[in-house]
């Protein structure tokens, strides 16, 4: 099957589309990555998904237009991709569509019950492409006890599993997660959770005190110097050492936090302020490892994918806080695309999906059982492609 792989994470960089080809399914699946691009967002829909993304901007008539907006814009990264590979639209099988994150409640807050919110209809997609689309993969694994997230580690499971190694998978987009694979791992041995911020604060501090989407490199990074006492602030956030499951999102470290950061450390200098909290990311999945992994699974790889695998300072902070014991590659060094490897993800949750098999991982997600993701959104033109 030609399947694209639909990703819009919280970094906010564009619309990732990657087309695979798919056999098989399960542990038997076999894949090969024909294409890969990234579709911009348009300045305004970018300003529109920021102001959806806050409570104290957001409202339904904008999350309601907003929805459309990105299907259409989700069928030309579809359209885009497919052109650039020369695959003709019509030789498409399948659309996995992971959405734009509007907002992720993974737990009961008063009398506000764990939900979450993806958008990008579905249905203009399938309009659009005349192509079946698989969308809304988190759900039903919340409708199951689970925090819908994170959903790449039964991807991971089929992709990275070794007989030899004990393996994390960590990817930097906007959050961090990581996915353990112990050596010889069946599916229940695994586990995976959010580890917390990744890209996102480091990219807002860019935006704010650089004017710049991002540290390209860690160049600016690289130039300053920790400062110990907005360090040792941010790692007492609550979240970074709470017990797994657990995921996070833009809710606890998006522009509302890095401002509130800024104004009560505002004499310090932005170099060290961008170099301490790509510090603060680099101790936040360290940290994770040491207090919730490595007591008890043995590792000898850590595999870094997502757009914090280009950031050399982020990169070179994690191993030097690793030390020798533990190597740590990026997805490159396997062969692997970094941008590429959520999108490829859902291509292959989609395929599960297609085929009628469960793809959460219930160690990872807290979910009571495993289930089949996703809702399946027909073509409206049957027959006629």
């Amino acid at each position: 099957m030609y399947i694209v792989g639909l990703m819009s994470g919280t970094s906010l960089d564009g619309i990732d589309a990657a087309l695979v080809r798919v056999n098989n399914r399960g542990l038997k699946t076999k894949i090969e990555m024909i294409d890969f691009i990234t579709h911009p967002f348009p300045k305004d829909v970018e300003e529109e998904i920021i102001q959806s993304l806050s409570v104290n901007t957001s409202n339904v008539q904008l999350i309601c237009s907003l929805n459309f907006k990105l299907g259409k814009l989700f069928s030309e990264a579809t359209k885009e991709v497919c052109q650039k590979a020369g695959l003709p639209l019509k030789e498409l099988d399948l659309i996995g569509c992971h959405g734009q994150t509007i907002y992720h409640q993974p737990l009961q807050e008063q009398n506000m019950v764990p939900s979450t919110l993806q958008i990008g209809e579905p249905a203009v997609i399938a309009y659009e492409t005349n192509t079946p689309v698989i969308s809304n993969f988190r759900t039903m694994d919340m409708a199951a006890g689970g925090q819908g997230a994170p959903l790449v580690p039964y991807t991971e499971y089929v992709l990275y599993r070794s007989e030899s190694k004990g393996r994390l998978l960590q990817n930097i987009g906007g959050i961090g997660n990581v996915t353990v694979l112990p050596k010889q791992a069946t599916l229940d041995d695994m586990y995976a959770f959010d580890t917390g911020p990744g890209n996102m604060i480091i990219d807002e501090v860019c935006r704010q005190l650089f004017h710049r989407k991002y540290d390209e490199g860690g160049e600016i990074a690289k130039q300053g110097h920790v400062n110990e006492e907005l360090l040792s602030y941010c790692l007492s956030h609550p979240y970074i050492m709470s017990h797994p499951p657990k995921s996070t999102g833009r809710e606890l470290f998006g522009k509302q936090y890095v401002e509130n950061l800024l104004k009560k450390f505002e004499t310090v200098p932005g170099q060290d302020i961008l170099t301490t909290v790509t510090m603060f990311t680099a101790k936040s999945i360290v940290e994770n490892y040491r207090a919730f992994i490595l007591p008890k699974t043995e590792v000898d790889e850590v595999i870094i994918g997502g757009g914090g695998s280009y950031n050399n300072t982020l990169i070179e902070m994690i191993q030097s806080l690793l030390g020798d014991s533990v190597t740590v590659l990026t997805q490159e060094e396997l062969g692997f695309s970094s941008e590429a490897k959520e999108a490829v993800a859902f291509a292959l949750l989609a395929n599960e999906t297609f085929h009628g098999k469960p793809s959460n991982v219930p160690s990872a997600t807290g979910a009571k059982k495993a289930v089949i993701l996703g809702n399946i959104t027909f073509p409206p033109l049957k027959g006629s492609r």
